[in-house]
């Protein structure tokens, strides 16, 4: 995965309205619900026996080993209340937006004489809804890392440089050598 693709799904973390289960035998049962009962398709998913994830479901063994508890939590914290998740989303598709902070190389082609050297820039800013719903439609459609530096680096452009088009007519903004990316909704 990328940068961006992650702090995406970081970001839909941060919209659950309730902790995951805390225990390793509470998060293999949500497991197991999620997959329509089936400890087959959980042991498959988990990369363990079958016998092990019914285990886990009984309560027998109540402590998974660390690379076992780690791929469960995330396989957990990836089905959480998917429809919180899905409100969130198209809330902010639609009204709120998303807010992108990033620090980040910024290189322009510019009108003649402006200087296009690439600088880092530390950026907070909110991108309307539209920027929003494109990045979701992308990361929905399995876009690239690429395609997704190329949305938000647009949103950045028409936006923070360009002031909703009030200024730095025929601007083109590069976003590049990503330090790192946080993005909210």
């Amino acid at each position: 995965m990328g940068i961006i693709q992650d702090s995406l799904d970081k970001a839909a973390e941060h919209t659950t309205t309730r902790p995951i289960p805390k225990s390793g035998p509470a998060q293999m049962r949500f497991l197991v619900k999620t997959e329509k009962g089936s400890t087959k398709a959980v042991a498959e998913l988990l990369g363990i026996s079958q016998r092990t994830v019914e285990r886990y479901v009984k309560a027998q063994i109540k402590r998974p080993r660390k690379d076992l508890a780690v791929r469960i939590e995330r396989e957990v914290r990836k089905r959480w209340q998917p429809r919180v998740r899905e409100r969130a989303k198209k809330r902010a598709a639609t009204t709120d937006g998303i807010v992108i902070e990033t620090r980040a190389r910024f290189g322009f082609t510019a009108a003649p004489g402006s200087t296009d050297d690439g600088r880092i820039r530390l950026i907070t800013q909110a991108l309307p809804p539209a920027y929003a719903a494109r990045l979701f439609d992308a990361q929905a459609a399995g876009a690239a890392e690429q395609e997704l530096q190329n949305i938000a680096a647009e949103g950045l452009q028409e936006i923070y440089f360009k002031d909703r088009g009030r200024r730095a007519d025929g601007l083109l903004v590069e976003f590049t050598d990503i330090d790192y990316v946080e993005l909210d909704y």
